[in-house]
């Protein structure tokens, strides 16, 4: 381990945010990276458990705890704390394609899990891989490294999200010919418009994959595969194929009122601002704009803090943020015991923001819509919200949200922004190659496995499994690339 008695000496120390009034006036990353020392005393706190549950990736209560790629988290943070940058990132390299990604917008399942977080703070894990990372690439070590030898094999990835690439940049190591397929005109699915500039800039995510195309791997952009090009051309010309793209399929809002003009789905709206951004600047008119506007996110999710943190740079009149469930506690209840995932409300950055700007927090619980008002052009101009309450089914036994009589109020409101998670897959990739689907949708794996019914074809990340984060759709990703090498080669060293 680092040093002993390190997590005794130092207090947990994060990369300092900007304040508000500085970081709600454009829409890049606003966090300070510590100085090098400060950096190495955070790695210092770092115990090298006997049993590290921070990189177990387990499942516990029902939840995630720990990291799903099995970060060799001890190591590369004694590796930091000694000053020995390069074979830090070398470990960290080891498990995860992209820690400059996961390193912004993981919600650091490794640090829930941290036993110094057991009866105090954890240590800084995600700051340290961040400085991990980005050190690499300021001194030049987080290069291209092409393979020495080709096998002759091609594999085609349809979808550039984090399973697709973590795929993709697996396969190329071993020395298959990847080619990855995106519809969009970026490379990065999710990660390129699904999440806000301010916390992941795009900049970094072409930084990655102008590295991946030195490697080898060739990205087509602008390909809507099944329709630009058909699902026969793609297997006829590839040894096998791989289906990762993503459980896009939003969960809409059933209410009276709904066709009103005004009202659009969460990932509609954040990619409408970040096309507008790198294309134009923010140029008027070019994207979905809540300047001026009450808006009203429906989620209360990452995807719903998103959008809250968008509309506050937009320069909305105000932001409501609609959530089904009851406010959850502040600190762990005693049936959620460390270390699982703790279930404890959460203030993230736009709701700080929105905190700060309209003095207030956003967030109103137990609270769903049950009509929309539109005005005589058919806009939306307000919202009949009623309040729920848990109820228990006698029959099953499980409780669901009920309405509660008596209980509407009417807002004004003239955007709505639909963040209510995702139900699966979309149809026409799925259609297109014929391959069998679970009943959410998402393509089925045989016997637990990533191939899918129909030969060669496998699949990856949330198409294969559902919505979830970027850290298990890399660590899926890798997983297919494994049984892909596995099939090309009739074995594997990934």
């Amino acid at each position: 381990m680092g040093k002993p008695t390190g997590f005794l000496e130092y207090q947990r120390k994060e990369a300092p945010a900007f304040s508000v009034s500085q970081r709600i006036q454009n829409y890049n990353e606003f966090h300070k990276p510590l100085d090098e020392a400060a950096q190495k005393q955070q790695a210092a706190r770092c115990m090298a458990c006997g049993v590290p549950f921070c990189q177990s990736g387990m499942m516990l209560g029902g939840m995630l705890s720990g990291c799903p790629l099995g970060n060799l988290i001890p190591e590369w943070n004694d590796l930091l704390y000694r000053g020995a940058w390069k074979q830090a990132y070398d470990r960290l390299r080891l498990t995860n394609n992209f820690p400059e990604f996961t390193s912004r917008v993981c919600p650091a399942l490794c640090e829930k899990a941290c036993t110094c977080g057991a009866e105090g703070d954890p240590v800084t894990v995600r700051n340290n891989e961040y400085a991990i990372v980005e050190r690499a690439y300021a001194e030049g070590y987080a290069k291209a490294q092409p393979p020495k030898v080709r096998t002759g094999k091609r594999v085609a990835v349809i979808g550039s999200g984090p399973a697709g690439l973590a795929a993709a940049d697996q396969l190329n190591r071993r020395g298959h010919a990847v080619t990855v397929y995106e519809r969009s005109d970026r490379v990065g699915g999710l990660l390129m418009y699904g999440i806000p500039n301010m916390k992941l800039e795009k900049s970094v995510i072409e930084r990655r994959v102008a590295v991946m195309k030195e490697e080898g791997v060739e990205f087509r952009t602008n390909v809507n595969v099944g329709k630009d090009i058909s699902a026969e051309a793609i297997t006829d010309g590839y040894d096998a194929v791989i289906l990762a793209c993503g459980a896009s399929r939003p969960r809409d809002i059933q209410a009276e009122g709904r066709d009103a003009k005004g009202i659009y789905f969460a990932v509609d709206f954040l990619t409408s601002t970040t096309r507008a951004l790198l294309d134009s600047g923010l140029a008027e008119g070019s994207y979905i704009s809540a300047k001026d506007k009450n808006v009203m996110v429906i989620g209360g999710g990452d995807t719903g803090n998103d959008c809250v943190g968008t509309c506050v740079r937009h320069g909305a009149r105000s932001v409501l943020q609609l959530e089904m469930m009851p406010k959850l506690p502040d600190t762990r209840a005693g049936n959620n015991p460390w270390p699982q995932w703790p279930r404890v409300c959460k203030t993230d950055y736009g709701q700080e923001e929105a905190i700060a700007v309209y003095g207030s927090d956003p967030r109103v619980y137990q609270t769903t819509v049950k009509e929309f008002l539109k005005d005589e052009d058919g806009n939306v101009k307000g919202a009949v919200l009623v309040k729920l309450q848990a109820v228990r089914d006698e029959a099953t036994g499980r409780m669901s949200m009920q309405p509660i009589e008596h209980s509407e109020s009417t807002v004004e409101v003239e955007l709505v922004l639909i963040a209510a998670g995702f139900l699966g897959s979309e149809s026409e990739v799925t259609s297109a190659f014929g391959v069998a689907t679970d009943a959410r949708t998402n393509v089925a794996g045989i016997d637990g496995s990533h191939r899918t019914s129909v030969e060669n074809i496998f699949t990856a990340g949330d198409m294969h499994s559902g919505q979830s984060l970027v850290v298990r759709a890399i660590r899926d990703g890798r997983d297919c690339a494994r049984e892909v090498d596995e099939s090309l080669m009739g074995y594997s060293n990934l």
